[in-house]
């Protein structure tokens, strides 16, 4: 009986330790609010090697963000659910590391930079990084259904999910997604 009891406590024992290392299992990452939107591809998908530019009209790829958690969110000048979500997009910016979290409001117009920066500059859009994707080849190859959609990697690279339409990204639902990705990974 002294052995039965000594084998089952320390089965338990075992149990509990494990779960202390380990944790509880992982729900996935916070949907609600403003995300319960947020459309999650189980398994994330390989994020396009397609080039886009910088202001300066360098070639730059999605491979260059690795190692940090990305939004890109893609807009142009003439969308006005754009416009009205960037202002929320610059906070959400602006709250988090930019080591860890960075935002990419990628440009869609024609115009290029000389259209797009001018227009965020009066908009007081100052903590975005601004790319240019004129001939909407990563927007094609994301799948962009309209303006403004909005894709997040994982620090690996990945894309885990999408939400296309307007937002508010400074939101706290919004924060914790981001925080989600950030602590967890993918």
């Amino acid at each position: 009986m002294k052995r039965l009891l000594f084998i089952s406590v320390t089965v338990l024992g075992a149990a509990v330790a494990a779960w202390l290392v380990v944790g509880l299992p992982d729900d996935g990452p916070p949907l609600e609010g403003w995300m319960a939107q947020f459309m999650l591809n189980d398994p994330p998908l390989p994020a396009p090697e397609t080039a886009f530019q910088t202001v300066a009209g360098e070639p730059v790829t999605l491979a260059a963000f690795k190692d940090k958690v990305v939004l890109v969110n893609f807009w142009a000048t003439w969308c006005v659910p754009c416009i009205r979500e960037m202002p929320s997009l610059d906070r959400l910016q602006a709250s988090f590391d930019k080591e860890k979290f960075l935002i990419l409001a990628v440009s869609v117009d024609r115009g290029g930079a000389e259209k797009a920066v001018p227009f965020l500059k009066k908009l007081g859009i100052k903590n975005l990084t601004t790319l240019l994707d004129r001939r909407m080849r990563l927007a094609s190859a994301l799948g962009v259904p309209g303006m403004p959609t909005s894709f997040l990697l994982d620090r690996y690279g990945r894309v885990v999910g999408s939400l296309p339409g307007i937002a508010e990204w400074d939101s706290p639902e919004a924060k914790a997604l981001v925080q989600y990705y950030i602590e967890k990974g993918a």
